[in-house]
């Protein structure tokens, strides 16, 4: 390797703002649990706050802020599909057994 050749370099003072983040965010979601936050506001909650770290951490720490977006895309595309999947997937299942609750019961 040359001396002159250029490598990436970050400032600390960008990971000490995204372990501050990191910090906050861990914090609230606790903060969820500590104030008995019951229902699809508590789960709601805390899926936002987990997929906010984990965010900030694939971004930051491992640095997909700067890689291509072909990068970017093959790393959070799936996970993305497989969530809108599994949406989909937890709507019909309701929607069968609402409609077997309602003929099976009804005889």
């Amino acid at each position: 390797m040359h001396a002159t050749q250029a490598h990436q370099q970050h400032p600390i003072s960008l990971y000490l703002k995204v372990w501050g983040l990191l910090f906050l965010l861990s914090t609230l979601s606790y903060m969820v649990d500590y104030l008995h936050v019951q229902g699809i506001l508590r789960w709601s909650l805390i899926i936002i706050f987990m997929l906010l770290k984990a965010g900030l951490i694939a971004s930051i720490f491992m640095h997909m802020l700067w890689e291509k977006l072909a990068l970017v895309c093959s790393i959070f595309l799936p996970p993305l599909a497989l969530l809108v999947l599994l949406t989909l997937m937890a709507t019909e299942a309701e929607y069968i057994f609402s409609l077997r609750t309602l003929f099976f019961t009804s005889t």
